[in-house]
């Protein structure tokens, strides 16, 4: 699979934080979520407010656990993919059988950039990030492009093509997909 050469990945940390904040609250982004809707504690879900998982993802970040990488073309973050360890997720559905496995669970494209090989250069990126942190397999989550929901997890066409392998199913819509690394 072809990459774009002129996306550049970074993982999201400290350094970055606000790129980061910048990519969630652009035009489109999602500034809604703050990419927490499957990483809330019970702890954290009595206090849901767009403030709080806000400040819940940017504590996870200060206290550097892996939350995912961001795209840049130039100095512009322009794409964004939540990949960590599958066990700072809430239950995905994934093979359970599977050790070392991180997840990909939401991707984030600024508009301008869609239909430019941006979602399938950030997940091979993915895939090594995931690799040289001990990963022994990627899980995604995807649906079919028809899918009235969750779309922000990705195609299943899409991860097919790059090489990924379905599981199974993890409800009516997501598919459970996995590529060992």
């Amino acid at each position: 699979m072809m990459k774009n050469k002129n996306v550049i990945i970074k993982p999201v940390d400290e350094n970055n934080w606000r790129d980061f904040e910048t990519l969630f609250e652009s035009k489109g982004g999602p500034h809604y979520c703050w990419c927490m809707a499957w990483r809330m504690t019970g702890e954290e879900r009595k206090n849901n407010t767009t403030e709080n998982r806000k400040k819940f993802i940017k504590q996870r970040v200060m206290s550097k656990t892996p939350i995912g990488i961001i795209g840049y073309i130039g100095q512009e973050a322009i794409a964004w993919c939540s990949v960590a360890p599958r066990e700072t997720y809430r239950s995905l559905g994934g093979d359970e059988n599977l050790e070392s496995v991180w997840s990909i669970v939401c991707f984030f494209v600024k508009k301008e950039y869609q239909g430019r090989r941006v979602a399938t250069t950030i997940i091979e990126n993915a895939k090594d990030y995931a690799k040289k942190n001990g990963a022994k397999y990627l899980e995604a989550y995807p649906v079919e492009k028809n899918s009235p929901s969750y779309k922000f997890m990705g195609f299943t066409s899409m991860f097919k093509k790059i090489g990924f392998i379905f599981v199974k199913k993890a409800g009516t819509r997501r598919n459970v997909m996995t590529y060992k690394l």
